[in-house]
């Protein structure tokens, strides 16, 4: 039986070959960025349910599977295919990959304001460009994540935006990370998004399945907002039910900036969602939100961690789940506060909803604060469906399977209602219908 040993070793075997083959493409800084993270890998290993952090999340499975890197070959995976899955093909910015490869031919970027660059992250490392230079692999934070690790040794492909100083990018970017393999296969895909001062933009993180097929997509994301920049982050994970997905999300905020960022979970046999957010200006401001929509033998796992550094800054955590089945869902968020970081105003909340008697939620939201002029507050709960309101919409002549349909669906509502892009919400509003009872009597209220 293959152990995480066995895979810990495999990694530094393949990153030897891999490191030969990428010599004198890229620049000489970031060879020793990805050595130090794969001897920071090796000294970690993948995480057991005896690390705090991952108790209530077995990868035990994952490790026992064997995974090889994915064809490069794109071309393969037509625009037809995809086509359900853009926001308007032809009047939208939207760089694809399949299997973790760039493919340009499935790509199109729209007119942007002068300065923008969104671009293969492979491209925008070959030529060293000052931006990737000064930000790359800085806050995703590898030192306790042995993932971030692995994927900072392995990453050279993905998404690199840059929003220049004063520029407003209004249509959202559109990141859409397409798998279609057959044989269990890795990819480590890599987003870099950079926003100067006063900017604003809007990203779409997407990854999705044409098939049901079994692969693992181990994602780092690393925002970075400047002073006074206004962004809008949304993640969807639409992965095959048999697929692997573990993701890092860095996020380091300076004076007076607004983010918010949402995370989306349709689908995934095992999905980990590490959220990391650092306010490190006065009057900065973070918004994390998501939903997690769980059935089968599904687990999901979201860890937020919200960092305020400096005085004035706030913060609201929002995250709710629905599970069914046999479904198991965590969620752990932590709030801190460091010391002479005044003034705060943190607000973390957990709702879930269990359909099921044998649907599991671990829940378990923390405050750690080392100032004494806070308002800070955190909450979780977990419950069913409202009998009382089942009785009410079944006295109105609606049966019980639509009638719990309908409060689930009200419940989901809530998190899908803060999608900024109206045709991805409509997108994501026809896709929770249609996993619930009766879901299509109810599809003229989305």
């Amino acid at each position: 039986m293959t152990t995480t040993a066995d895979i810990t070793d495999a990694c530094a075997e393949k990153f030897a070959r891999y490191a030969g083959l990428l010599d004198g493409e890229l620049p000489s800084w970031l060879l020793p960025i990805r050595e130090a993270a794969l001897a920071q890998f090796t000294k970690q290993g993948f995480p057991t349910v005896r690390d705090e952090e991952w108790r209530h999340t077995n990868i035990t499975p994952l490790a026992e599977t064997e995974f090889e890197s994915a064809d490069p070959d794109a071309t393969r995976v037509s625009p037809g295919q995809i086509r359900r899955f853009r926001l308007g093909a032809g009047n939208e910015t939207a760089l694809v990959f399949v299997n973790g490869y760039f493919a340009e031919h499935l790509s199109d970027v729209a007119a942007l304001p002068k300065g923008v660059r969104v671009m293969d992250l492979a491209k925008a490392l070959a030529a060293d460009l000052p931006a990737v230079r000064n930000h790359y692999a800085r806050y995703a934070g590898i030192g306790k994540n042995a993932f971030a690790a692995l994927n900072t040794a392995f990453a050279g492909r993905g998404a690199f935006v840059e929003i220049p100083r004063g520029a407003m990018v209004e249509t959202p970017i559109h990141l859409l990370y397409v798998s279609c393999e057959e044989e269990p296969t890795v990819a480590h895909p890599r987003n870099l998004i950079v926003a100067g001062e006063g900017s604003q933009f809007r990203v779409i993180e997407h990854y999705v399945a044409l098939d049901q097929g079994v692969y693992f997509n181990n994602v780092v994301t690393e925002v970075v907002a400047a002073e006074n920049v206004v962004g809008d982050h949304c993640k969807v994970i639409r992965e095959s039910n048999r697929a692997y997905h573990i993701a890092t999300l860095g996020i380091h905020q300076a004076r007076s900036s607004h983010i918010s960022s949402q995370t989306i979970c349709l689908g995934g046999a095992l999905v980990r969602n590490d959220i990391n957010s650092v306010l490190n200006g006065e009057g900065a401001h973070c918004d994390l939100d998501g939903l997690y929509m769980l059935g089968g033998k599904q687990h999901a796992d979201n860890h937020l961690r919200v960092e305020h550094r400096s005085p004035h800054t706030s913060s609201r955590e929002f995250f709710r789940g629905i599970l069914d089945d046999r479904s198991q869902g965590v969620f752990c968020g932590r709030i801190i506060v460091r010391p002479g970081a005044q003034k705060i105003d943190a607000k973390q909340t957990n709702k879930n909803l269990l359909l099921s008697d044998r649907a599991q939620i671990n829940t378990k939201p923390q405050l750690e604060i080392l100032a004494d002029d806070v308002k800070c507050t955190h909450g979780a709960t977990i419950g069913q469906i409202d009998e009382d309101a089942i009785f009410y919409l079944r006295s109105r002549g609606i049966s019980e399977d639509a009638a719990r349909s309908l409060l689930t669906y009200a419940f989901a509502g809530e998190s899908l209602a803060q999608v900024r892009d109206r045709r991805l919400r409509a997108q994501l509003e026809q896709l929770v219908l249609s996993r619930l009872p009766n879901g299509e009597l109810l599809r003229g209220l989305a």
